[in-house]
């Protein structure tokens, strides 16, 4: 018989660690994608990068790049908990 996260203490805290993790790349992903691409673009556009106002480059390229870096970032932050916990699928 399969034990619940509220038969075992190790499974909920595993999950709530879980659900901090994603909550955090979320925030940073919506910050990124939204926050520097739509409402903080006026003040990002007085730097440039290569010739590029930042505001415009967040919003064409960069939160696609932060959104890569953040798919990799929580592969190795659930390979990590997964160890911690036990939980691996190997």
């Amino acid at each position: 018989m399969a034990t619940t996260p509220r038969q075992n203490p190790d499974l909920q805290q595993y999950w709530r660690a879980n659900l901090k993790l994603v909550s955090v790349l979320l925030v940073i992903w919506f910050v990124v994608s939204y926050g520097f691409s739509i409402l903080f673009v006026d003040a990002l556009d007085q730097v440039r990068i290569a010739g590029f106002k930042l505001g415009f480059w967040f919003a064409q390229q960069g939160s696609i790049y932060v959104f890569v870096v953040l798919i990799f970032v929580y592969v190795l932050a659930m390979t990590r908990l997964d160890r911690k916990y036990g939980v691996n699928e190997e």
